[in-house]
């Protein structure tokens, strides 16, 4: 064959059709860019909300390093710090166990040294003034100034009292720089500098191993040069410098990775694989429908001149080339517009998710990541070229005598004649119109029904954030109120539990219903007899057994524990011979029973110190025993006393009484009436700011708001995504009729030519338009209702706030909208080609 230079002829050809399809264009460049609206949202809200949430929680967690090392000394730092896997590492040196001044009582205040990357990591470096140098020099943040009373001036005085291993120390320091407080991070921070530490070397000495004083201990944070398997790397680091990952083992180092990282908590397991694939696989699809139809409309439009191409020996390969280079000409218009439209609404988007959910109150910005516009262009322009592939093909496969007859459906007129009594009437007609191409009456039915799945799906999920699941990680009662320390997990017994007379008060209030103290506390010193001969070494009383954190509960408290297995038998209970062991929770409410120590049936020693003496040395070492009962879940923010501990039991408070001398009411959780609800709110608000100041409270309103906030999120993100995927299903809808419509041009002519009127032939398209609504409703329905049991259900499954329901009602609102507008753009459409006379029509094809 001879090869003939003919790639400017075509590419002229190409240009010049593109020139001569204008509305075609306009509504190729409008679907392509909606196309990378949808990616580019899509990627902008992704990469945006992972960003902005991990930047929230590294601030809510007090720094951004990958993992950190808790409690080592320096020793055990120098033997680390110069791991080859380490990029960089910080120095953060805790100065006392506690800052007591009176002004941080509802908002502690630390106190430690930071080295330059300490402060960097920690969000804590000096925005005015500057670091502190000498050894009464200080730096802190502007609402722990606030709180002292100390004015934003370099070298104003300040005075700390620091409790260092239960002695209370008063020091003189002066203010040498501060920074903005962050409102997420709601812990005051004071940093001293290097040559206070060179100061104290003694009483700075690491001795938490002996007796857990956190005075002196080191915490390392560690930045590796990215966050994949964070875990695996922090493991590598630890054991190559010769310490053990193992509890039990003397040369343990206490760890952890990050929770701010969330490649680090987000599991990639088959469910969640499969969730995202099908989501992802779901939006290529219906930006291939439309542009798809679009190319297909604008093939069927020229299938003529295609025709006469052949004729003049054009091959089906430069024919497709003509349909590509077009389509690349639209993708540099359309997919530009759409980057940017699509960026801008993700990026306006993103902050409202953020700040919706529990970091509310974070300041959130996205960054223009070139990979949001890489990925959303790629996406969007392999859309494209699938899409004009089989378009192309029908155009290159068409023979210039088909393409003379062409005029709805397939190329071949190999359709045979039906006989029948009632073909005429108007309902049947349309059906069998829309059977003459049928492929295409199935993309136009499955594109609109795509937003609508999507839109039932954003709604299912909305209402399956399970609120009393949401609000039990955090209070299961109306009220829970205690002294302020409690709050600030720095609860210990008699001296900072609630008061009886801010009980007193509650029970008073309108629309009280039922209440009941929780005892517990560290001062009663309990323990439990190691039994099991574990080589654990910390954590030891001077008898040798393990301490344990026991509670009393009343009536109510003790009823709304959660029961994991064995019995919750009040009567059994009240005996005295019984006691229930409590188990932790995992971010899903899941128990971890690896951590329980005692089977149903076991017998359990319990001892404690009985006395009034201040020290445990001055005390009685009693001994009671018990049959487990059974396993209840420990809630960290309603059922204990917000400290970790190892060994962990229930008791009624009757029982729990007589087992000490002075019990303390750690806390105490109430119900109110729902129409008092508010009133007991700003009762609280009132009576802890001007009655009892040290005492606090938290309520489930609170946490409802971020829930509330959480189900709005949920439905504004994912009515933008159906919004925009509507607007795509629409404008198929729209190329579907119009295409019908101009390819039966010379057929209607043909009816109104034997007698047909106009109204007739609106009537006509518009029983096609019912017809396509009324297929993308049973589809809808179908699709909705596979979706949500196989995909949304395993979703809901993956979050620990979320309870899947199965619902259809969003469907069943928009339904009737959807047929009004079936029946609506048909005869829109016929209105605006319907400008030529019969004659004109039929001669078109002459």
């Amino acid at each position: 064959m001879i090869k003939v230079k003919n790639k400017k002829a075509i590419r002229n050809l190409a240009d010049k059709s593109y020139r001569a399809n204008k509305v075609r264009n306009l509504i190729a460049i409008i679907a392509i860019a909606l196309t990378a609206v949808l990616f580019t949202t899509l990627f902008t809200m992704g990469i945006g909300t992972v960003e902005g949430l991990q930047q929230a929680t590294m601030r809510q967690a007090g720094g951004d390093g990958h993992a950190v090392l808790k409690y080592i000394t320096d020793e055990e730092f120098n033997n680390i710090k110069d791991h080859v896997l380490i990029k960089e590492i910080s120095y953060n040196r805790m100065l006392c166990d506690g800052v007591e001044n009176k002004e941080f009582l509802k908002r502690r205040a630390e106190f430690w040294y930071d080295d330059d990357g300490g402060m960097k990591l920690g969000f804590c470096e000096p925005t005015s003034g500057h670091k502190p140098v000498a050894e009464n020099e200080v730096i802190a943040d502007t609402k722990t100034l606030q709180l002292m009373g100390v004015p934003l001036e370099v070298g104003a005085p300040l005075t700390l009292t620091l409790d260092i291993r239960g002695e209370e120390v008063q020091r003189d320091f002066v203010l040498a720089g501060w920074w903005e407080s962050d409102p997420v991070f709601n812990v005051g921070q004071i940093l001293a500098s290097r040559a206070y530490v060179d100061a104290h070397p003694a009483e700075l000495q690491n001795s938490y191993k002996v007796d857990n004083s956190l005075t002196g201990v080191i915490n390392a944070s560690i930045m590796f040069k990215n966050s994949i398997d964070l875990e695996g790397k922090l493991a590598k680091v630890i054991t190559d410098s010769g310490y053990s990952l193992d509890e039990k083992a003397p040369n343990y180092l206490e760890h952890n990775v990050s929770w701010a990282y969330l490649s680090t908590n987000f599991g990639m397991d088959a469910g969640t694989l499969i969730a995202l694939l099908s989501g992802l696989l779901l939006i290529v699809f219906t930006g291939y429908l439309i542009i798809y139809n679009i190319f297909q409309i604008s093939v069927i439009r020229d299938i003529r001149f295609y025709g006469l191409l052949k004729t003049i020996g054009t091959t089906g390969r430069q024919i497709r080339r003509i349909i590509r280079r077009q389509a690349l000409i639209l993708s540099t218009i359309g997919i530009p517009i759409g980057l940017i439209l699509g960026f801008s609404i993700g990026k306006s988007l993103v902050p409202l998710l953020i700040n919706n959910s529990t970091y509310a109150g974070s300041a959130v910005s996205v960054s223009p990541s070139p990979w949001i516009f890489i990925g959303s262009a790629l996406f969007a322009l392999v859309t494209v070229l699938i899409s004009t592939f089989k378009p192309g093909r029908i155009a290159a496969a068409v023979s210039p005598v088909e393409a003379v007859r062409y005029t709805d459906g397939n190329t071949k007129q190999n359709c045979k004649p039906k006989k029948s009594t009632d073909g005429g009437k108007m309902p049947r007609m349309a059906l069998a119109n829309l059977g003459r191409n049928k492929r295409r009456t199935v993309l136009v039915v499955i594109s609109l029904s795509l937003s609508l799945v999507l839109l039932n799906t954003v709604f299912t999920l909305s209402q399956s954030i399970d609120m009393n699941k949401f609000l039990s990680k955090f209070v299961d009662t109306d009220f829970l109120i205690a002294h302020a320390d409690y709050f600030q997990n720095d609860y210990s017994g008699p001296e900072n539990q609630t008061s009886e007379s801010f009980i007193q008060a509650v029970e008073t209030q309108p629309g009280f219903e039922a209440g009941g103290r929780l005892y517990g506390g560290r001062a009663e010193g309990f323990a439990a007899e190691d039994e099991k001969n574990t080589t654990q070494e910390y954590n030891r009383n001077p008898y040798g057994d393990l301490m344990a954190a026991v509670y009393g509960l009343e009536g109510m408290p003790l009823q709304r524990l959660e029961l994991i297995d064995g019995e919750l038998d009040d009567a059994k209970l009240a005996t005295g011979k019984y006691i229930l062991e409590g188990v932790p929770l995992d971010d899903n409410s899941v128990p971890k029973m690896e951590n329980k120590h005692y089977e149903i049936g076991d017998t359990v020693i319990l001892h404690n110190y009985k006395g009034t003496s201040e020290t445990f040395a001055g005390r009685e070492y009693t001994t009671q025993e018990f049959i487990m009962l059974g396993h209840v879940a420990i809630k960290h923010y309603s059922n204990s006393d917000r400290t970790g501990w190892d060994y962990n039991f229930y008791l009624p408070a009757d029982v729990y009484k007589t087992m000490v001398v002075q019990p303390a009411v750690m806390s105490y959780a109430f119900n109110v009436s729902e129409d008092q609800e508010a009133a007991m709110e700003r009762f609280l608000q009132s009576y802890t700011d001007s009655v009892e100041p040290v005492m606090n409270y938290v309520s489930k309103f609170t946490s409802l708001k971020e829930f509330s906030g959480m189900q709005s999120t949920v439905v504004m993100i994912g009515g933008a995504l159906s919004f925009i995927i509507g607007l795509i299903g629409i404008l198929n809808f729209v190329n579907a009729i119009l295409t019908s419509i101009l390819t039966r041009r010379k057929e209607f002519a043909m009816l109104q030519s034997i007698g047909m009127t106009r109204r007739q032939l609106r009537r006509i398209l518009m029983f096609e338009g019912f017809y396509y609504t009324l297929g993308t409703c049973a589809l809808s329905l179908v699709f909705s209702t596979l979706f949500s049991l196989l995909i949304v259900k395993s979703f809901c499954g993956l979050l620990w706030f979320f309870s899947y329901h199965f619902i259809l009602w969003p469907l069943l609102i928009v339904l009737p909208f959807l047929f009004m507008l079936g029946m609506m753009i048909p005869l829109v459409s016929y209105a605006m080609t319907d400008k030529q006379s019969i004659v004109e029509r039929l001669r078109e094809a002459e």
